[in-house]
């Protein structure tokens, strides 16, 4: 007879199982990094660039590693802290994201949509609100657009983007209407990212 092989069971461990396995067991760690990396790259490469965004997602990881002891366990999700980390190093790199948002004015679109169609009207879209989008962003006073981008561009939700810059969800609410508001008038009132209440 020979023996079947049956996959083991798949566990889906939460964040914060993870970093207290880390607490004892470090290489656990590295099943964040697995994670949530590539999503946090694509949140530091839109707003500095992909030549620092590797840079500063791996100083992430670091900085959580070492601060791993004092993550609160009471949180399942780590994305808000990792969020939080990496908005913190962003903003050592303010010129260089200012300096983003005016090379973004001069370069082509990026080609990220799906089909060639899907392309075309990306594009007219894109290069129709750029000019517009990255001087309005440019702006923003960098708490506004801290919590306007972890908001459009982390996927996070009021209660973790209040979480990742440790600031009360009232103070969220304010900034995001504001930061909405100051890019709506830049756009002409139109609203590339749409409201999610």
């Amino acid at each position: 007879m020979v023996p079947t092989m049956t996959a083991p069971p798949v566990t889906h461990t939460s964040d914060s199982e993870l970093i207290a396995e880390s607490r004892t067991r470090p290489e656990a760690f590295a099943a964040l990094f697995d994670r949530y990396s590539a999503m946090l790259y694509r949140y530091v490469s839109r707003r500095l660039g992909p030549e620092v965004a590797e840079d500063l997602v791996g100083e992430t990881f670091l900085i959580a590693f070492d601060r791993r002891d004092r993550y609160d366990l009471t949180y399942p999700d780590a994305r808000p802290w990792l969020f939080g980390i990496v908005t913190k190093l962003v903003s050592r790199h303010h010129r260089t994201e200012a300096a983003r948002y005016r090379a973004l004015l001069r370069s082509p679109v990026d080609d990220v949509a799906e089909g060639p169609a899907d392309r075309v009207a990306d594009g007219v879209t894109a290069s129709a609100a750029r000019r517009l989008l990255a001087p309005a962003l440019a702006r923003l006073s960098k708490g506004d657009r801290d919590v306007l981008l972890l908001f459009a561009w982390g996927d996070l939700s009021y209660e973790e983007v209040a979480q990742a810059l440790g600031i009360p969800i009232g103070t969220v609410r304010s900034r995001l209407n504001r930061a909405r508001r100051k890019v709506r008038e830049a756009l002409g009132h139109a609203n590339p990212m749409q409201d999610q209440e």
